[in-house]
């Protein structure tokens, strides 16, 4: 995991509450392709203040969104049977440092849920940021 945030400008910080962020996170899943989100039924996109680093990684990392579970392309047969679903994190806090407008938001969250959202379906970061949803 790379900071995302590093060596980019801070542009100031945009205010915005959780409800309407939430509605910003609704809104960019609600735009994905219905051929897509047939596959999340069983994936939690959940809206979270901030990473928490684990013991031993950076502490100061930070990241806008996190992807834990098994992605589509390294499940098995058995894979899901009691187990929990899979988890897609949007943290709040450095999507509105890193942005400067409500417009900057909403398509800095867009970008980040298409980002996570792809990872489930087993498309690792190089490609991404390859097709432009770094």
């Amino acid at each position: 995991m790379t900071d995302p945030l590093a060596g980019m400008p801070h542009f100031g910080r945009y205010e915005m509450g959780l409800a309407e962020f939430e509605a910003a996170v609704d809104d960019a899943v609600a735009q994905i392709p219905a051929e897509f989100t047939a596959y999340l039924s069983n994936v939690a996109i959940v809206v979270e203040e901030r990473y928490q680093p684990r013991p031993g990684q950076n502490p100061d990392l930070i990241l806008l969104g996190l992807y834990r579970g098994v992605p589509l392309t390294k499940r098995t047969e058995w894979s899901g049977i009691g187990s929990l679903p899979d988890k897609i994190c949007i943290y709040r806090q450095p999507i509105l440092d890193l942005c400067r407008s409500r417009e900057g938001v909403v398509r800095q969250v867009l970008i980040t849920v298409v980002h996570e959202i792809a990872h489930h379906f087993g498309i690792d970061d190089r490609t991404l940021h390859e097709l432009g949803w770094g």
